[in-house]
């Protein structure tokens, strides 16, 4: 009887070892489109894997902002995190190239971008212990405002949130003459509510879900930049999944990938819509406030190359779009 007892308590034990549970943290809120994608995402792996992968995600940053969740993998808290532009630029600073400010025209342009820097970014991650699962452009950012905003001076007088711990970024703006808070993203709208800052950009689902709308009135329909939505996942956590289910796993990532394009794309217009419905005011620039906002980013080039990335990279990632848009 106590040997009939030992075995099942060692198969009772080998079957719950083989489960493999993941924690993904990220910004996204709950009922929005991109949190659906991660619960597709998490009920396609369980399925894959014949229930021995099981995802639990933390939606809306309960777990913090996108730096806490890169140290929180980092230290093994979670396993895992769906990440903007900032948080993969924590774990490969090149990723900030993809938010140069007018730098992309359209979709083809990150796409030329990313072919070319996506190789050597994905290496970086995984020296560092990080392997990236998925990535693709998630949506445009707009600026945000309690007042209008039509030319780079109406930005002088303003307090502009930048993300906390991005010291690049805050020095670049710091040195082209504007005033910005640092803060974590979970700290948006008390900022906003408080009147600590008054200027941000973000993409319109975010600033709808979040309901930082209600404050910040005014958008300026500029795409100022990009940001990108990236899946990634600790090495140690993805090499203790059997390797038999790896393939299947990456093919429901690129299911969900050629799906979410789609979705974040729709859910841009339609955020804005809605907005716009509750009070949002949206302002078109003329042809003379689009040359001076040209002119301001050409100002702020030679300030970002070898601040937010490098010269090397400033640079190729420079001639890759000259060359995009010239087609």
């Amino acid at each position: 009887m106590k040997r009939i007892i030992l075995i099942l308590l060692l198969v009772s034990t080998c079957l719950h070892a083989r489960k493999t549970v993941i924690k993904v943290a990220t910004l996204a809120p709950e009922g929005t489109a991109w949190h659906d994608i991660l619960i597709d995402l998490g009920q396609k792996w369980n399925q894959a894997t014949n229930g021995e992968v099981q995802v639990r995600i933390y939606p809306g940053g309960i777990l913090g902002d996108e730096r806490d969740m890169v140290r929180k993998m980092r230290i093994g808290q979670i396993q895992a995190a769906a990440l903007s532009t900032e948080g993969l630029s924590e774990l490969a600073p090149e990723f900030s190239a993809f938010f140069l400010p007018l730098a992309y025209q359209d979709f083809d342009d990150i796409n030329n971008v990313l072919a070319d820097l996506l190789p050597g970014l994905s290496k970086e991650m995984e020296n560092d212990g990080v392997k990236l699962l998925y990535v693709s452009d998630l949506s445009w950012a707009y600026w945000f405002s309690t007042e209008p905003i039509r030319v780079p001076g109406d930005l002088k007088d303003k307090k502009i949130f930048t993300w906390a711990g991005n010291y690049e970024y805050e020095k670049v703006y710091r040195e082209a003459g504007y005033t910005v808070v640092p803060l974590a993203g979970t700290e948006l709208l008390s900022g906003l509510q408080t009147g600590l800052i008054n200027t941000f950009s973000t993409v319109p689902l975010y600033a709808l879900a979040r309901q930082t709308f209600g404050i910040a009135t005014h958008m300026l329909d500029m795409k100022w930049g990009l940001l990108l939505a990236g899946v990634v996942i600790d090495m140690k956590t993805w090499n203790r999944i059997p390797k038999k289910y790896h393939a299947g796993l990456i093919q429901v990532l690129d299911e969900i990938k050629e799906r979410s394009v789609n979705v974040n794309r729709q859910s841009e217009l339609q955020a804005i819509e809605a907005m716009k419905q509750y009070g949002l005011h949206v302002h078109t620039l003329t042809p003379n406030e689009e040359q001076q906002w040209m002119k301001e980013v050409q100002r702020l080039g030679p300030i970002m190359r070898g601040n937010t990335i490098s010269e090397q990279t400033f640079d190729r990632v420079m001639n890759i779009l000259q060359v995009s848009q010239e087609e």
